[in-house]
């Protein structure tokens, strides 16, 4: 190095320990540049881990006997913790996915085939409904406690929050409305590419929504659809996860405005969902985006 300063000066500003300075020192004196490249903190050997021959052994027992660690460990003498770790490292199937008689693999995995991501905005829209209990007047367990009395615990019904999410920009768009019949999906899909429109989007080439009868088979939501111009598509059966990005937003509505705080009446909660909308769209960072808003993916209008 060309400065004589102290490392520990230089430590010292930078935020390091003496210890960590003195090592990148020494690689530069001993490699030059390459020796500040990244490296693995991974060790070169771990020499306490299981022996290949020991976890073969348990992989050719878990192939003929179909079982679980617990009853592995007895045959082959391996505690069923270590039997776990195998397994997993191994990409084993779980049992529950693998037909009892065979072994062969027979559930449907719970991710899609690929990742994907529609290059432009518009191209395609994820469309769902996620249900969610009405809070009493006055608030519910959250605001006064599980050990409530018993009329607090009369049941009030339910809301349905419908929602719309571009599959390029992440941009979402959702209601509170009363039922989840296909006209009410109907007009909600309207809404919601008219607030696409205003935001951005012009048009929209696919609506994605799963099989429920509101949406396949529904006359009304087929001709919604239609209007846009847009072709309709859905999921495969049984497999919400192909329907993602939607199944996403819903946790992270639940999780930010539903359950964010407790509200103590139906209509409070109903009335923060715009705000955290208008935040969710415009401030708040997505990974998918960069760490950036879903706004950011559009062209400015």
């Amino acid at each position: 190095m060309t400065d004589d300063r102290p490392i520990a000066h230089v430590a010292r500003e930078l935020g390091v320990s003496r210890q960590c300075a003195h090592r990148w020192v020494a690689r530069y004196d001993q490699q030059g540049w390459a020796g500040l490249a990244e490296r693995s903190s991974r060790p070169h050997r771990c020499p306490r881990r299981t022996s290949a021959e020991v976890e073969q052994r348990v992989l050719e027992a878990r192939g003929s006997e179909r079982a679980g660690p617990a009853t592995l460990a007895l045959s082959t003498g391996v505690p069923a913790r270590t039997i776990s770790r195998i397994l997993l490292r191994c990409g084993v199937p779980r049992l529950a996915d693998c037909d009892p008689m065979t072994g062969e693999v027979i559930a449907s995995s719970r991710r899609s085939d690929n990742r994907y991501e529609h290059d432009a905005p518009g191209d395609l829209v994820h469309v769902d409904v996620k249900k969610l209990g009405r809070i009493p007047d006055g608030g519910g367990w959250r605001v006064h406690g599980r050990d409530v009395t018993p009329k607090r615990h009369a049941r009030v019904g339910f809301d349905y929050v419908h929602a719309m999410v571009d599959d390029h920009s992440r941009l979402a768009y959702a209601e509170v409305l009363p039922d989840e019949k296909g006209a009410t999906c109907a007009g909600f899909l309207t809404r919601a590419a008219a607030a696409f429109a205003a935001a951005g989007i012009p048009s929209i080439d696919r609506v994605l929504t799963d099989n429920a009868r509101n949406y396949r088979g529904c006359a009304a939501f087929a001709a919604a659809v239609a209007e846009l111009g847009a072709r309709q598509k859905f999921i495969r059966p049984h497999c919400p996860w192909t329907n993602g990005k939607v199944e996403r937003f819903n946790r992270t509505l639940a999780r930010e405005w539903a359950y964010r705080r407790p509200y103590t009446t139906n209509h409070a909660r109903t009335l923060a969902l715009e705000p955290w909308l208008d935040y969710y769209n415009n401030r708040r960072p997505h990974t998918a985006c960069h760490s950036k808003p879903p706004r950011s993916r559009l062209s400015p209008t």
